[in-house]
């Protein structure tokens, strides 16, 4: 076979972990889109805000320490203790419930009826608002995330396809492990909207407000639910991308890369986020494998928006989107 067919093999496989990843975070956008109608700007700072809370968890560290070090001449960083990785998480999963119920109380509750542009402009606001809120929390400096997911390359695959092709693919545990997770939390959230009280409310609130509470559904109780379960999944994000990267503040960039995704999948569709994610991240590698060395590479930094733009042109609500109908 082929070299460069082995080689485009490759490709198409980390391409298919790196859309995993995407997706990840584009489901956040779809679960509050979905209940509420608000495109959440803030849904790649808040995955920032989880690994950043859940670092300063695991490593013992003072929140706010530079704050009230500088008002009070102290030099106090830490508590002098280690937490362990999964009671670290869920500690930061009741946080990012705390910041769910925050958001709902002190912000969305106020801008009920608002235009989408008003809304949106707000979560513009929380994102910015929560990026100095972890800058003063945990400081501003890199950090390493290691909560005991394995990481370097996958032995078995690579000495498997070693042994088939005679030329081993590279593939990280950590894509592997990411893309395993993906798929049992898309999993749990279909069934958890399909088979729940719960998730049969959101899914009514998210048909017809004004109908949800004629029949006893409280709004802000789904709408805090769904923020919460944004949280969680925008912690699991910051988890798979603060192993493979680093925690840092860059990492609130990943919002940005989620928005071609959306456009694919569709804004209102759990599955239709991860099949764009998919898509994206295996088209950008491939593009970038074929056509890259043609115009000089660097065609990750824009293929994905080229690809929304097209869709957004020929198919507005993307692969699994609902299609809207205004009737005059």
């Amino acid at each position: 076979m082929p070299d460069q067919l082995i080689y485009a093999m490759e490709v198409i496989l980390n391409g298919l972990m790196a859309g995993v990843l995407y997706a990840l975070v584009a489901l956040g956008f779809v679960l509050i889109y979905k209940a509420s109608g608000i495109f959440n700007y803030a849904q790649g700072v808040m995955a920032l805000f989880a690994a950043m809370t859940l670092v300063g968890i695991m490593n013992g560290q003072v929140p706010f320490s530079h704050l009230i070090n500088a008002t009070f001449g102290t030099h106090i960083h830490y508590f002098g203790w280690n937490v362990p990785a999964l009671f670290a998480i869920l500690l930061t999963m009741a946080v990012m419930v705390l910041l769910a119920w925050a958001v709902q109380r002190f912000v969305m509750r106020h801008l009920v009826g608002q235009e989408p542009i008003i809304l949106f402009m707000a979560t513009i606001g929380l994102a910015y608002f929560l990026e100095g809120v972890a800058d003063l929390m945990w400081g501003s400096e890199i950090k390493k995330l290691d909560v005991g997911l394995p990481q370097g390359i996958n032995l078995w695959i690579d000495e498997s396809t070693f042994n088939i092709f005679g030329y081993g693919f590279f593939i990280d545990n950590l894509d592997v492990v990411a893309t395993v997770i993906a798929a049992l939390l898309v999993a749990a959230l279909v069934a958890f909207s399909q088979y729940t009280k719960q998730g049969r409310a959101m899914r009514a609130v998210a048909d017809d407000h004004q109908a949800a509470l004629s029949v006893g559904i409280s709004l802000n109780f789904i709408w805090i639910m769904v923020w919460s379960v944004a949280g969680f999944v925008a912690l699991v994000a910051g988890i798979m991308w603060g192993t493979k990267s680093g925690v840092q503040f860059s990492l609130s960039l990943i919002a940005l890369k989620a928005l071609p995704v959306l456009m694919l999948g569709g804004f209102t569709s759990i599955p239709g986020a991860i099949v764009g994610g998919l898509i994206i991240g295996v088209g950008e590698k491939l593009f970038e494998f074929a056509i890259g060395p043609l115009v000089g590479g660097a065609t990750e930094n824009w293929f994905a928006y080229v690809l929304a733009l097209i869709f957004l042109v020929f198919r507005p609500q993307g692969l699994f989107g609902e299609k809207i109908i205004e009737r005059v």
